[in-house]
């Protein structure tokens, strides 16, 4: 597979700093997937319904769009906002890795983006937050690329995450002291906190799975410090209907002793996110969603 341009660009300029005698920036290593890690990661995989996102719903060119009444913390104060959650198939091809323009390209795969984007106003400047991360249209588990960005007055965070085939790679470019631009090796065999929104909803909700798996902290923020891993423990049970709310699968993530983040899935398919309260003071909550294409023609 041919690399995005970005990342051929910075090798070169890395190969040729270090030709001109310039010290090019470092790459913070992370071991790959050890035989012990991969058969942890294999081991979860039958919880999951590897087929989710082949449902001939995601044929018919629309989005599917879910506006959540949200809040979260920032200085110290929880923020109300709302938060818009964008799951679509598109068709990336190999050579760029992006949506496609040529749908008569041999080198197209379906993918699954979930878009996630907030403006949230704090008390002298708005946060603007927008995630796009993307699967195989037949693998909801394992990440194949990730963009994050943030944008506030006091600057830009960008962050991007790619499956190399041996790790994921990072690269960052952050306005944050010791943080501005390089890349870093991550596991392989861990699941995004980001991601979750989306990966627990092709859990196999009616064997009400409990398993161990590995987090990455949340990447939906303006900084770029080294990774947090969780080995966190999952929990799946059953919530009855109520006056102002239906039945739901409910999951618990237990990240650590004192850090647990709820999900409520809809029952039914395709098992949309109803609500989302983590440890850190983030919360969802579905007011509306409708199935459009949001893009103009």
């Amino acid at each position: 597979m041919l690399r995005p341009p970005l990342r051929t660009t910075l090798l070169l300029l890395a190969v040729s700093a270090s030709l001109l005698g310039c010290d090019a920036p470092s790459k913070e290593k992370e071991p790959g997937r050890t035989p012990a890690s991969a058969q942890a990661l294999q081991a979860v995989l039958p919880y999951f319904e590897q087929g989710w996102a082949m449902n001939k719903l995601w044929e018919d060119g629309l989005a599917e769009v879910a506006t959540y009444d949200a809040e979260r913390v920032i200085y110290k104060k929880k923020r109300a906002f709302e938060y818009t959650m964008i799951t679509v198939k598109e068709e990336f091809n190999q050579e760029f890795n992006v949506k496609t323009d040529d749908y008569k390209r041999a080198d197209l795969f379906p993918v699954m983006k979930i878009n996630q984007f907030c403006s949230i106003q704090a008390d002298q400047y708005p946060y603007h937050y927008l995630t796009s991360l993307f699967f195989r249209r037949d693998q909801p588990v394992a990440l194949y690329k990730m963009t994050t960005s943030s944008q506030e007055w006091c600057g830009n965070t960008f962050k991007s995450i790619i499956d190399d085939g041996v790790n994921f790679e990072m690269w960052y470019h952050s306005y944050w002291d010791g943080e501005g631009s390089n890349s870093r090796d991550l596991r392989r065999d861990l699941f995004l906190e980001d991601a979750l929104p989306y990966t627990l909803r092709s859990l196999k909700f009616d064997q009400k799975p409990a398993f161990d798996l590995t987090v990455l902290d949340l990447q939906q923020t303006n900084r770029a410090k080294p990774p947090v891993y969780y080995q966190a423990h999952l929990t799946t049970t059953e919530t009855p209907a109520t006056a102002s709310s239906p039945a739901a699968w409910r999951v618990a993530v237990k990240l650590a002793p004192d850090k647990e983040n709820t999900y409520l899935f809809a029952k039914e398919y395709p098992n949309i996110l109803l609500s989302q309260t983590t440890w850190d003071g983030r919360t969802l909550q579905l007011k509306a969603q409708r199935r459009y294409a949001y893009w103009p023609k």
